[in-house]
């Protein structure tokens, strides 16, 4: 029930970071814990059920399902792909804008119109 507990926790701090920061790339970071997260929630329900490894040896009964794990690894690529296109569109805006807060960019953004 703690691991529970502490997954939540780092959940809902991630999910405050990405509502509540202004800088973008705190949003990037909050959003890479927020991926983290949910990984180690799949991982953790996944270990639940079973005690060896998903190695097929003759007699093993009680193995790990190797299903949530695999699909954690691409996960895991997604948001690396997901955080590399991110900071590509913020060193782009802040190329342009010369800032990476949010209101500031939203300021200018309105003053161009």
């Amino acid at each position: 029930m703690l691991y529970f507990l502490l997954i939540a926790l780092l959940f809902l701090v991630s999910l405050a970071g990405i509502i509540l920061s202004k800088n973008l790339i705190r949003k990037v970071m909050a959003l890479n814990m927020l991926n983290s997260a949910v990984i180690i929630l799949f991982i953790f329900f996944g270990s639940l059920r079973g005690t060896h490894a998903p190695i097929l040896v003759a007699g093993e009964t009680d193995i790990v399902d190797p299903t949530p794990q695999a699909l954690m690894l691409t996960a895991i690529v997604v948001g690396i792909c997901i955080t590399a296109l991110a900071l590509a569109f913020i060193y782009k805006l802040h190329h342009r804008y010369g800032t990476t807060e949010l209101p500031e960019i939203e300021r200018q953004v309105h003053w161009d119109d």
